[in-house]
């Protein structure tokens, strides 16, 4: 991984971080202020204001235990930044980031998710 790979590898870990501790605060931190969040089966969340939303109701519903491991971090072009990942346990996703570089700290742009643990009936 080059430098940006690297940087937004260490991203991913403290996102991972805040997942795990219901920390929205932590979770805003690492997002662009235009960020864009896209849960599965719901509507996404633009903005920061939306995301905060989306995600204080995500930790009042549910205690994550995230472990994502990481399939691919890609530097796409100048300040952009791809990562997919897979997590296990309960959670069971798989996820795509896009990271953009805003004033030197790399940001999460975009996220999206999608289970692999499809419900039982």
């Amino acid at each position: 991984m080059n430098a940006n790979e690297k940087a937004v590898a260490a991203v991913l870990a403290k996102y991972q971080e805040a997942l795990n501790q219901s920390d929205t605060g932590a979770v805003m931190k690492l997002y662009a202020a235009d960020g864009v969040f896209m849960p599965q089966n719901s509507p996404s969340s633009v903005g920061a204001e939306e995301v905060r939303r989306a995600y204080d109701a995500v930790f009042r519903t549910i205690k994550l235990t995230v472990k994502f491991n990481v399939a691919e971090v890609v530097e796409m072009a100048p300040n952009w930044v791809f990562a997919r990942t897979n997590s296990g346990g309960p959670e069971a996703n798989q996820e795509l980031f896009l990271f953009q570089e805003i004033d030197g700290v790399w940001k999460i742009a975009r996220y999206c998710f999608s289970t692999t643990k499809p419900e039982r009936a």
